[in-house]
């Protein structure tokens, strides 16, 4: 190296930046790994749980040291590091219980008979298979509040997690016997409108236009 001019400094710092750079890339490895230890120890998320975690909502396919895998209703795979599942706020839907409360909200018209349509909406829900009748909760029909266009229930019932069906599967299935079962009523599902009054003091105009003709 003196012979070819190479001053032993220049290894010294080529020698600093690698081992600066490598402590940089393996504190990121190092704590993934310390986190993978910790779930797998604590198993509070394990193989099969359905999770939500940054929007995105799937099944647990594999639990490994460095990241776990989450297999998402798409069917796309994401590959999450394990450190994100510890320092990030992640629900577990199947981790202390199989069933889960989920909710839907219908607007009836001004006029309509509340009461009446609240049995009629509590009586699709109990007669749906995907339904739970009593545990841990039975499904109830709230009076929520006077809307600006129409007044709102809400249906709360409980199902599985693990179901034949997803939560979203019996929502849609709930939502089409209510809409049915209340045509049938004659009570109407209400929608936005608004009403326009005009108070003019004095007669409006009203001018007929006729279309202009077209361009030879």
């Amino acid at each position: 190296l003196k012979l070819a001019r190479i001053p032993l400094t220049a290894f010294a710092f080529i020698g600093g930046a690698l081992a600066i750079g490598f402590g940089f890339g393996a504190q990121n490895v190092i704590k993934n790994l310390i986190s993978g230890v910790i779930i797998l120890f604590e198993r509070k998320i394990r193989v099969g749980d359905i999770v939500t975690i940054g929007g995105m909502s799937g099944t647990v396919v594999t639990v490994d040291l460095r990241a776990t895998t989450v297999r998402g209703f798409d069917g796309i795979d994401a590959i999450v590091p394990n450190s994100t599942l510890l320092e990030n706020q992640l629900n577990n839907w199947s981790g202390g219980s199989p069933d889960m409360r989920r909710t839907i909200a219908v607007g009836v018209a001004y006029g309509s008979d509340i009461r009446n349509a609240a049995e009629l909406i509590l009586q699709c829900a109990i007669a749906n298979p995907d339904v739970l009748p009593q545990l841990p909760l039975p499904p109830d029909v709230m009076f929520e509040d006077y809307g600006a266009d129409s007044l709102l229930l809400r249906l709360r019932y409980w199902t599985k997690v693990n179901g034949p069906k997803g939560g979203a599967t019996v929502d849609s299935d709930l939502r089409f016997a209510i809409h049915d079962t209340l045509s049938e009523a004659g009570i109407e599902i209400a929608f936005p409108q608004r009403d326009v009054h005009l108070n003019a003091a004095a007669p409006l105009r009203v001018e007929l236009m006729t279309a202009a003709s077209p361009p030879p």
